[in-house]
C-alpha cells in the first residue's frame, strides 16, 4: 500500500490531541480531544499503576489474526479490548504512557487482551518517510514469534521512551533491532526486522486497519481508538481500562 494521499492526513490541535484522519471520501472529518484535563496533570501522578511495567506473565501469548492484528493476552482472557495506533502519532503515546501499565495488568489476570490494530498515516510525517510502516512490520516480527512478554515490552517502548518525534528523526532498522533484543525478542525476530522482512504484509496489514477504523468509527476517524465489542470507549473517562475489565 502507497503512503496515504493528503485527505487522510491528520491535523493536530496540539499534542494533546487525538489525530482526526479523512474518512474515505472526507478531507478531515472531527478534532476529539482526548483526556487533555488527565494530560495536564502531567508527572507521575497521572500514570496509572505506575511501576508495575509492561505484562510480564510468562503464560501471556501474542499471535497475528489473519488481517495482520496484533493479539496478546492469555488465550482464556475475558474480553478484547481493539486499539488502533499509529507508531508515530504522539497521542498514542500518551495512551500508552498514561494507561498501558494499567492495561498490562489486566492483561496478566486474564481479563482483558488486546487486539492492536496499526496503522501508518504518518509515514509522510516521519524523517524517513516510512517509519510508521517499518515499526509495524518490527511489531510483526516480533509477535510472530509468539512470546507474550517480549513483544509487551516491545510494543511498549516504541510508544513510550522510545518513540520519535513526529516530523523528526526516527529509528532506522538497526535501531529497531536494538529496542527489539533489548526487550528479548528472539534472535529470528532481529533477522526479520534487519531485513525487512514483513514491509510488504505491514502495508497491506495497515490497509486493512485503516478500513476497519473507518468502518467502526463512522464520521469520527482517529487515533488513539480503543473499542469493546465494536462500541467505542471513552478514554477521556481515566477509569476506563477498569470499566473495560469488569
Amino acid at each position: 500500500m502507497n503512503a496515504p494521499s493528503s485527505k487522510h492526513t491528520p491535523r493536530p490541535v496540539s499534542s494533546k490531541t487525538t489525530y482526526a484522519l479523512g474518512a474515505v471520501a472526507v478531507v478531515v472529518v472531527a478534532l476529539i480531544i482526548f483526556a487533555v484535563s488527565q494530560w495536564n496533570k502531567g508527572g507521575s501522578d497521572s500514570i496509572r499503576n505506575d511501576g508495575y511495567g509492561p505484562s510480564h506473565n510468562p503464560g501471556v501469548s501474542v499471535a497475528m489474526d489473519s488481517d495482520g492484528a496484533i493479539v496478546l493476552g492469555k488465550p482464556d482472557a475475558t474480553k478484547t479490548i481493539d486499539v488502533y495506533e499509529d507508531p508515530l502519532c504522539p497521542a498514542c503515546g500518551q495512551l500508552e504512557k498514561l494507561y498501558g501499565q494499567e492495561i498490562a495488568q489486566q492483561v496478566d489476570e486474564g481479563k482483558l487482551a488486546v487486539r492492536y490494530r496499526l496503522v501508518n498515516f504518518l509515514d509522510p510525517k516521519s524523517g524517513s518517510k516510512d517509519y510508521s510502516t517499518r515499526a509495524i512490520a518490527a511489531n510483526e516480527c516480533v509477535a510472530q514469534a509468539g512470546d507474550g512478554p517480549a513483544y509487551a515490552k516491545f510494543h511498549s517502548l516504541l510508544f513510550t521512551t522510545q518513540q520519535p518525534s513526529e516530523g523528526g528523526s526516527d529509528h532506522n532498522n538497526q535501531e529497531l533491532v536494538a529496542i527489539a533484543k533489548d526487550a528479548g525478542a528472539s534472535a529470528d525476530a532481529l533477522t526479520c526486522i534487519t531485513k525487512g522482512d514483513r514491509l510488504d504484509s505491514a502495508r497491506n496489514h495497515a490497509e486493512s486497519a485503516m478500513k476497519a477504523l473507518t468502518s467502526a468509527s463512522g464520521d469520527r476517524v482517529a487515533t488513539p481508538s480503543v473499542f469493546l465489542d465494536g462500541k467505542k470507549i471513552d478514554v477521556n473517562n481515566e477509569d476506563w481500562v477498569q470499566n473495560a475489565a469488569k
